[in-house]
């Protein structure tokens, strides 16, 4: 893609679209696709015998590429991780609590400032308006290294907000009166 930078170091419109095609074409094929999966599965084994939180890791059931890692928490007492084989990446996710049930506008405006600082994992509202903290990489960055960090991203991201983010969109349940 070098070759297509001009000396003043801006693309010609023509290399823009090239670069951009060849992002959004950048499928992976039945077989590469099976060599990743596989993998997956081996990185995660090893995760889980090398990683004395993992409770579980678990495939999904029929031909979706799907695992689930269970891990044991102190703040929560169970953080399941669901990382999703897609064609062009590779989506990592969490439940992290229900719907507030007070103090919403509070809630989120914490989460997007919480966003901020986070690196490859963002907090988002999900089915019946739960709180999930999710994250994706491109296929061709898959490797140990990132699985094992956006693994660890997403349960220490729980483990350090979950006990505030049950006190703001819970308050009533946590009063002292």
């Amino acid at each position: 893609m070098s070759s297509m930078l001009l000396t003043n170091g801006s693309r010609s419109r023509g290399a823009d679209i090239a670069v951009r095609s060849a992002l959004v074409s950048d499928l992976y094929d039945a077989g590469a696709l099976g060599e990743l999966e596989a993998d997956i599965g081996r990185w995660l084994a090893m995760f889980a015998d090398a990683t004395p939180t993992v409770r579980a890791v678990d495939r999904a059931d029929g031909d979706e590429r799907r695992w689930f890692v269970r891990m044991a928490g102190e703040e929560k007492d169970i953080t399941t991780v669901w990382i999703t084989l897609g064609q062009r990446t590779l989506r990592y996710e969490t439940y992290v609590m229900p719907a507030p049930e007070e103090n919403a506008g509070e809630l989120y405006e914490h989460l997007l400032r919480r966003n901020e600082r986070l690196i490859g994992a963002h907090f988002s509202i999900g089915i019946e308006d739960a709180v999930f903290l999710r994250g994706e990489l491109p296929l061709p960055a898959v490797t140990a290294d990132e699985l094992d960090r956006a693994i660890g991203t997403l349960y220490a991201t729980v483990e350090q907000v979950f006990g505030g983010l049950l006190r703001i969109g819970f308050a009533s349940r946590f009063s002292t009166s």
